[in-house]
């Protein structure tokens, strides 16, 4: 009598991305400046279409759709949707910014943002999303934008950069500072206590015992390639950002070999001094390191 074999069903990985492009702000938002831009929308549609390429199910929101909560509604529904080995690739052009720090958690006393359409989203609330990940899931960001506070403290902004002005950061967060400070205790107090931001946490987990608490928890593995170091700017362009312009060609529409190190590495060598973009990894992101880019 014939015996029928198990059926054995693998699970398809899962891979969503999501891409912001902002030419613009609104002036409601940000005290009467607009932060005119003319290359970002073109940044998210062209690394959207890289992901689709790669057979990701991409979402993008251009500047006036790119507000604070289309961009969390759009994370947290990742964040419930993807389960160990899933993929989520997040790109943000835009400016950067800056409001003062009140929880103690930043040496320089700035938190660090994006630029959203109506209002900043805190690097303290960035690190906190991608907390909510599944262990395993992977995580991939990449940021064409000036979003260190030492940009924006040590040098002038620069024609063509993407920092908002520091006149602007201070006045904008004095107009709404009882929303800013109210987003920094909120996070905190969700978290439990003091969130490293992403970029302190990145950089400095391995020597910093104020952080190991923090890190502990982050069970996702994540991967972030900034525009640039944090005492650089990011140059806006004609057609895309300087960065992502470097991005797209290095990737040369799928036919670079190598793993995420040697892709940093060949974007960074095309851009000049001024402008060299770093590459971070949080969580156990050993393995996706050593994969091909945007591989799903």
């Amino acid at each position: 009598m014939a015996t029928k074999k198990a059926s054995t069903t693998v699970a398809k990985t899962k891979a969503l991305s999501l891409h912001m492009g902002l030419n613009a702000v609104s002036a409601a938002a940000y005290s009467g400046w607009t932060g005119p831009l003319a290359a970002c929308e073109f940044d998210a549609n062209d690394m959207a279409a890289l992901a689709k390429a790669q057979g990701m199910q991409p979402t993008v929101l251009l500047t006036k759709q790119a507000t604070r909560t289309k961009f969390l509604s759009a994370l947290r529904s990742a964040a419930k949707a993807l389960v160990a080995g899933d993929l989520f690739f997040l790109t943000y052009s835009g400016h950067g910014g800056q409001v003062t720090d009140i929880n103690a958690d930043e040496p320089d006393g700035k938190d660090e943002t994006w630029c959203l359409f109506d209002g900043q989203i805190l690097d303290d609330e960035l690190y906190f999303e991608y907390s909510k990940f599944a262990a395993g899931v992977r995580i991939l960001v990449l940021s064409d934008s000036c979003h260190s506070g030492s940009v924006v403290k040590a040098l002038p902004n620069e024609p063509g950069s993407r920092a908002m002005p520091l006149g602007v950061a201070m006045r904008v967060y004095r107009d709404h500072q009882a929303f800013y400070d109210k987003l920094q205790m909120d996070v905190a107090k969700a978290a439990g206590g003091q969130v490293a931001d992403p970029d302190t946490a990145l950089t400095q987990v391995s020597v910093s015992n104020r952080l190991t608490a923090v890190v502990s928890q982050f069970k996702p593995s994540l991967v972030l390639v900034s525009g640039c170091q944090d005492n650089q700017t990011s140059m806006d362009g004609d057609h895309n950002g300087a960065f992502t312009e470097q991005v797209l060609k290095v990737w040369a529409n799928g036919t670079f070999k190598g793993t995420y190190r040697h892709f940093h590495a060949k974007v960074r060598a095309g851009l000049p001094p001024t402008q060299s973009p770093n590459l971070f990894s949080l969580g156990k992101a050993g393995k996706f390191l050593a994969q091909s880019p945007f591989k799903v």
